[in-house]
């Protein structure tokens, strides 16, 4: 059986679909900041002699990645307004669980880099009178981040492919803005290929320029 393809609802609700991109993209720039500034935070903690900071870090880690994104932003959601007297709208639901997620895993990829720089980098540093954080801010991070660039470009386009995951609270993001001239229009094939080509236009030229940024710290090595 032929399949005759119809991309004129799609593009006549363009409108539409650029509603979904605007809340795509501002839902990515907060988890995003979010998420990296947390998961720094998380990724220190997990490196901390204070070992109550350091099981903290560690639970946060296991809980958050170790159990669904999807998950978490129905609970966020439907479950937090039960527990304390704060009112939980879908984008507050869809950032709490992308960036806590996304923490948890940019955690680990600090922790990572930091562990990969030498212990006679620490050694050195103590020896001129350093404190673990000047160490750490001056000698430790900048060697660590640019090693797990490639790592936390990985990490981005994820939570930017998460985004559509907060269709599920009925966020107004390009996913749901999607089902909706679907429903409409019962054309679901057109409106998702659509959707999949806007996410690949999007970010392929981020991740060419993460490319060309990892090539300019390599060559000045």
């Amino acid at each position: 059986m032929s399949y005759h393809w119809n991309f004129a609802s799609v593009f006549d609700n363009w409108w539409a679909l650029a509603i979904g991109v605007i809340g795509t993209l501002k839902l990515f720039v907060v988890c995003l900041v979010i998420g990296m500034s947390v998961g720094l935070i998380i990724g220190l903690g997990r490196r901390s002699s204070i070992r109550p900071v350091r099981w903290l870090s560690t639970a946060f880690v296991e809980f958050f990645r170790n159990t669904p994104v999807l998950v978490q932003i129905l609970w966020f959601y439907y479950a937090l307004p039960i527990l304390a007297p704060i009112e939980v709208s879908p984008f507050l639901a869809a950032i709490l669980g992308i960036s806590l997620n996304s923490a948890a895993y940019s955690a680990e990829i600090f922790r990572g880099g930091i562990q990969s720089i030498e212990p006679g980098q620490w050694e050195a540093a103590r020896a001129l009178g350093m404190t673990w954080l000047q160490c750490m801010r001056r000698i430790i991070l900048p060697q660590s981040i640019r090693r797990v660039i490639p790592s936390l470009t990985n990490r981005g386009v994820e939570i930017f492919k998460m985004s559509t995951l907060a269709s599920v609270v009925a966020y107004v993001e390009l996913l749901q803005q999607g089902k909706l001239i679907a429903s409409l229009n019962f054309n679901p094939l057109e409106v998702y290929t659509v959707i999949a080509a806007i996410f690949l236009i999007i970010l392929y030229p981020i991740v060419r320029v993460t490319y060309a940024v990892e090539r300019r710290l390599a060559r000045s090595d």
